[in-house]
């Protein structure tokens, strides 16, 4: 029987559902026997424009790796989902308030430590996906994988878009990066959905629609900004506050439920895809 979207969540599910925090530890250790694997989803706590909280970094990521896991047991495979981590590293949003800044070689120690102790307690493959573009806070994921991971131990994989992998100048042929097609969608031709805008606004619409300022959504003009505007908006700090002074980039306006719920459960599935060949040796 075909599953629809609502079968993978239901509105206003929280960061820690099905993830190790509502586990007991005899309940973890014995997925860890059954070989389960680790999902870990690392997010931010930044500005996200007048209508969206602060937190929507950390909500996107939890819910899509809960669609994950639930689409990996379907091809049998079992994961655990690490708590999310949302003291992610801010540089194009920091002269926002609430964007707090974290530097990157105190994420990547954190993250050492967090993926040394699922090996120690016997995880062998550990899969971490970004709610966040930021190519700093993404370039600390990657360095946090490759430092963790253990020849004959854990072996961590950092699984992005393409795209970012592109950005970061990071070869697809590296063993700790696994791509995924997708990447941020754009409207128009030219014309850039990035940041709170439609693609984000309809996801959160779509997830937790219990924190979003609907009220203000209507209100907030389209951005247009293009290619020449993301490389000033990318400088951050005060360039960025410059280019997007409230916060979003795109158009919020435009954004739907039912385009979050596509989104979230087509992009969920691109990451079980990849992560079933990575486990095959296929890929």
């Amino acid at each position: 029987m075909t599953r629809t979207a609502h079968d993978y969540f239901q509105p206003g599910e929280s960061i820690f559902k099905d993830t190790i925090a509502e586990m007991t530890y005899e309940e973890v250790d014995a997925a860890i026997k059954r070989k389960a694997i680790a999902l870990w989803g690392m997010g931010v706590i930044e500005q996200h424009g007048p209508h969206l909280p602060t937190g929507t970094d950390v909500y996107i990521p939890s819910a899509r790796l809960r669609i994950v896991k639930a689409k990996l047991a379907e091809k049998g495979i079992e994961a655990l989902i690490v708590p999310p981590f949302y003291w992610g590293v801010n540089h194009v949003s920091a002269s926002f308030p609430a964007s707090f800044r974290v530097r990157p070689e105190i994420m990547v120690e954190v993250m050492v430590d967090v993926i040394e102790s699922l090996e120690r307690d016997g995880v062998r493959h550990i899969f971490c996906a970004s709610g966040h573009g930021d190519a700093l806070h993404n370039k600390a994921i990657f360095d946090g994988v490759c430092k963790a991971s253990r020849e004959g131990g854990i072996q961590a994989a950092f699984v992005a878009a393409k795209g970012m992998f592109d950005r970061l100048k990071i070869s697809l042929e590296h063993p700790n990066a696994l791509a995924t097609m997708a990447d941020f969608p754009s409207k128009e031709e030219g014309i850039i959905d990035l940041h709170a805008g439609d693609w984000e606004t309809s996801l959160m619409l779509a997830l937790n629609p219990e924190v979003v300022r609907a009220e203000k959504i209507d209100g907030l003009v389209p951005t247009k900004l293009g290619p020449a505007d993301l490389t000033e908006w990318r400088k951050g700090h005060d360039d960025a506050r410059r280019v997007t002074p409230l916060g979003y980039f795109g158009d919020p306006a435009s954004a739907t439920e039912a385009r979050g719920v596509s989104d979230i459960v087509r992009e969920a599935g691109l990451i079980a895809d990849v992560i079933e060949l990575r486990l095959a040796g296929k890929i």
